[in-house]
């Protein structure tokens, strides 16, 4: 599946407070950001710097372990620590759910940018706006990003079939990307509850009776459904990223049970309108807005909530090269998120259970696939085996139970037959070797953020509409 490129701005002068809420934040000392449009754009300057910094500073660690007595000592006292930690998540009982709100239901505003859409969005309005809500109180905005298909002409099409549906079309001057889309509609939604789809998205009748009544613990802030891969069946990479999807809403509903981060995921996230606002909406300086919302939600003392049902729908890249592309983006904003926030993160305004978990995320996911390159090649020049194996061994394991157990609970409903497990088994087996990929994606990322510029460059996957 070919990817098309949507390309922003390289840099910003200054934040146009209307665009983007971020530039509405308190004066507080315990806000999230600074309010000077001067100093917030600059935060998110000199990633490259500082990704340099962290390269140096992973290789020449990596490889010094390899040259002291005491190594070994400390890669066994590490995993042990790693160790101890996965088997709490692993045995934390998973959170239990609302299945009703008691009150007034909160209104909700279901916004999806779209920009050259035109083989799915008339199957994406049908969808969105036949939802079940009590008291219809809910409305349909699609934001056509200056689209030069044919989607224009079938929202206008649609605006006159589907009374929730609202359009907002958007000039060529237009900047920000899909952040900047949802910063510009935000001020006309109404509700209470702000829901985000991407164009290709599909989910069932009820997904706001099922959703919703998560907000009902004040300190939610967000709640992030799974993604369901809609073409699993195309491929080995389609098999391999419903097999991913498993194992990351498993491992969000353990961290969250443990009081540490859930992280929302751009499709499918739905996000209390008071939050968005006090941690000032959406960034437009990153290429991962959903990444980057996640964090300065948590540092605003919010909680993200994760659930496996209900799911939507998404069609998943069915080539390496899409694949390599999407994931490099994900990985890059990833960091972004780390270079952007770590003063404050090392302040532990999130508190200290999210932190340790940040901490640990982070080290599992973005400083080992790192540290593997020099490992490898201090391995191989020393003839002996890399220092890293027991917490890489720890890691991969970790990933193999997750990827199971979130299998699993993906079929809560049926029954399972030793035919059901053996097929689980060869998913997990699957997926995991998939997952490989993310070691040559993180480590290469960090190196060409490094040595290359800032770059806001969003390149979206391409909607065939073929998804089941």
């Amino acid at each position: 599946m070919p990817a098309n490129s949507w390309p922003e701005e390289d840099s910003y002068q200054e934040l146009d407070p209307f665009n983007s809420l971020l530039s509405d934040l308190s004066v507080d000392e315990e806000s999230v950001l600074e309010t000077d449009p001067v100093s917030l754009t600059s935060r998110f300057q000199g990633r490259r710097r500082k990704a340099a910094l962290v390269l140096t500073v992973v290789w020449s660690g990596t490889i010094a372990l390899h040259l002291v007595s005491w190594a070994s000592i400390f890669i066994l006292g590490l995993t042990t620590i790693l160790g101890f930690h996965a088997l709490v998540v692993v045995f934390t009982k998973s959170r239990r759910y609302p299945k009703e709100i008691k009150g007034d239901l909160p209104s909700v505003s279901v916004l999806v940018a779209a920009k050259n859409e035109e083989a799915v969005i008339a199957k994406l309005v049908k969808n969105l706006c036949n939802l079940e809500y009590p008291g219809g109180q809910y409305e349909v905005w699609i934001i056509d990003d200056h689209s030069s298909d044919s989607t224009p002409n079938l929202l206008a099409e649609l605006e006159q079939k589907h009374a929730q549906l609202k359009v907002l079309r958007r000039s060529a001057e237009a900047s920000g990307g899909k952040s900047g889309a949802l910063n510009q509609v935000l001020p006309l939604t109404k509700g209470d509850i702000v829901a985000v789809f991407d164009a290709d998205a599909q989910v069932t009748p009820d997904l706001l009776q099922q959703v919703i009544p998560l907000f009902q613990r004040e300190k939610v802030g967000a709640v992030q459904v799974r993604k369901a891969i809609a073409n699993a069946k195309e491929n080995f990479w389609t098999k391999g990223q419903m097999a991913e999807m498993a194992l990351d809403t498993w491992f969000q509903q353990q961290r969250t049970a443990l009081g540490g981060i859930g992280e929302l995921r751009g499709n499918g996230q739905f996000v209390r309108r008071s939050a968005l606002k006090s941690c000032g909406g959406w960034n437009e300086e990153t290429i991962t807005d959903d990444l980057d919302l996640t964090i300065r939600l948590h540092l605003d003392k919010w909680d993200i909530e994760c659930v496996f049902h209900p799911a939507v729908q998404e069609e998943g890249v069915t080539s390496a090269i899409a694949l390599w592309h999407q994931r490099n983006r994900w990985a890059e904003g990833g960091y972004q998120r780390y270079l952007d926030y770590w003063d404050l993160i090392l302040k532990n305004r999130m508190g200290w259970r999210k932190s340790w978990d940040l901490l640990i995320f982070m080290l599992i996911m973005y400083i080992l696939p790192t540290a593997a390159v020099p490992d490898l090649l201090m391995a191989i020049a020393r003839h002996r085996p890399p220092m890293l194996s027991p917490i890489t061994g720890l890691s991969v394991t970790m990933s193999m139970v997750g990827m199971f157990t979130g299998l699993r609970r993906i079929r809560q409903d049926q029954k399972f037959s030793p035919s059901t497990y053996f097929l689980m088994l060869v998913q997990t087996l699957r997926g995991s070797l998939y997952m490989l990929h993310w070691l040559v994606v993180m480590s290469s990322t960090t190196a060409r953020m490094s040595v290359r510029p800032k770059r806001l460059k969003w390149v979206k996957t391409l909607h065939t509409g073929n998804g089941e």
